[in-house]
């Protein structure tokens, strides 16, 4: 994990998904709940790799692909920078919140795993709402 940058990155091998689009997602998620903010630097593709491993490449390519959609921007010999943010600034204080942490703590008690529930949530999600295009 970096923790640079007010970011931690998890990289998941076995989860099929292109680490350089884990990286990208995670940025994103991290914007639309108000834990990154434009201005702020996200970590550098180098102490990316010290944390977690992967390729440089891979960190640069999921930068880029964040500044081809507008989100950072980078500035050579600076960083790459938070340029704008997604969602509502107060994510993390609605009570959606604090009902998701409970239904999270009564499904890994009733013997659900973390893969099991994020299939659940994600099969939620997409019976109700248009599936996400990036």
């Amino acid at each position: 994990m970096s923790t640079a940058g007010g970011i931690k990155f998890r990289i998941d091998r076995g989860s099929g998904l292109a680490t350089y689009w884990q990286i990208a997602r995670q940025v994103k998620q991290a914007l639309r709940l108000g834990l990154l903010q434009p201005g702020d630097k996200l970590p550098t593709a180098r102490e990316v790799v010290e944390e977690t491993a992967v390729n440089p490449n891979t960190v640069l390519k999921a930068y880029r692909e964040l500044e081809r959609e507008g989100l950072v921007e980078a500035h050579r010999g600076l960083g790459t920078f938070i340029r704008q943010s997604l969602g509502a600034a107060d994510a993390l204080d609605t009570p959606y919140r604090g009902e998701l942490k409970d239904w999270v703590a009564r499904a890994h008690a009733a013997g659900l795993d973390r893969e099991d529930m994020a299939a659940l949530f994600d099969s939620v999600l997409d019976e109700h709402l248009p599936q996400e295009t990036t």
